[in-house]
């Protein structure tokens, strides 16, 4: 197997994301603070709700600075493609977090006010802190839509959410999309206690909120855990590299190619080709430097590029056979 390095450390993250994040990060603390006061001021079971949830939220973006932080530390010994994945595995542990201290808190608090009910007090004061939440919430939401759509190009909101390398922006996204959601049932949960004196369904807001904390959970880690375990990079990637090799006049053919998304912009390719037979070794290495330059001029986050001269038959026999698992 011959590799031509290309000596370059993990790729910076895009000034974006880190907007967002701090963006939600700002906000959500506020939001937390004021919420937790008027929690106390109000007695309300939602309000409480939806303190735990900005205070979750708080926790989740400074776990995802710092997995922006370790994921850029350059390759080493024991982690030659880099420590991209370090920001996966703190997107993971981010989806954890929510169902663990936002879905779970906030049912528990649902299901004890629906069991013991007792009407919240200084409504004034919930309302405000509600009202001032979601402009903070839907001012983060509005950046880190902003941020999503200039990445997502011509690919629809669900297909870039399900196709996203960067697990980021999709989470604070998500996670503000569930506190605009949450928002709305706490001030409905409120407003229809208050008017019509059923505490209970203070409770049942609650609940509501633990609802759509659950689902964003399991879209969050239904995503991050195939990014964490290993997905392949854009398909469109693996096609121009295919194009770059089989237009090389010392290529006889580019058998096909796998590749693997080591980090949001961290990419290692393998190429299975079939050199002219009479190219020396020399001519060999030129041609992968050439491939892999070329390569690079359009895909920067490629780290390596490894090729395996093998002949069609012997490609398909190997594919065919780690396709079909073992005996």
């Amino acid at each position: 197997m011959m590799e031509s390095p290309t000596g370059s450390p993990a790729m910076a993250k895009p000034s974006g994301s880190r907007l967002v994040i701090y963006a939600a990060l700002a906000g959500n603390l506020a939001i937390a603070i004021a919420k937790f006061i008027a929690a106390g001021l109000s007695g309300s079971s939602a309000m409480v709700s939806e303190g735990v949830h900005s205070l979750v939220d708080t926790i989740n973006e400074l776990l995802l600075l710092y997995g922006l932080h370790r994921a850029e530390r350059r390759p080493d010994a024991t982690h030659p493609f880099g420590h991209g994945r370090e920001l996966y595995f703190w997107s993971f542990i981010v989806a954890l977090l929510v169902f663990a201290a936002g879905a779970i808190v906030s049912g528990y608090q649902g299901v004890q006010h629906i069991l013991h009910p007792e009407p919240a007090t200084n409504h004034l004061v919930s309302y405000i802190v509600l009202g001032v939440s979601m402009v903070f919430e839907g001012t983060s939401w509005w950046i880190a839509l902003r941020e999503f759509r200039a990445s997502k190009g011509s690919m629809g909101y669900f297909e870039a959410f399900r196709r996203s390398k960067d697990p980021t922006t999709f989470t604070v996204l998500l996670e503000d999309s569930a506190a605009l959601l949450g928002l709305g049932f706490a001030m409905l949960g409120l407003l229809a206690a208050q008017l019509l004196d059923m505490p209970v369904l203070d409770g049942v807001a609650s609940l509501c909120i633990a609802a759509v904390l659950a689902a964003t959970a399991f879209l969050l880690a239904r995503e991050t855990k195939g990014l964490l375990v290993g997905e392949a990079a854009h398909p469109h990637v693996a096609e121009r590299i295919l194009e770059v090799a089989s237009a090389d006049p010392d290529v006889r053919r580019a058998n096909g190619l796998s590749t693997m998304q080591m980090g949001p912009n961290q990419v290692v390719a393998m190429l299975s080709a079939e050199f002219e037979d009479d190219r020396t070794t020399p001519q060999i290495e030129e041609c992968i430097t050439r491939i892999e330059q070329a390569v690079k001029r359009e895909y920067p986050e490629l780290t390596a590029l490894f090729i395996k001269p093998q002949t069609p038959e012997v490609y398909r026999a190997r594919r065919a056979a780690m396709l079909a698992g073992p005996p």
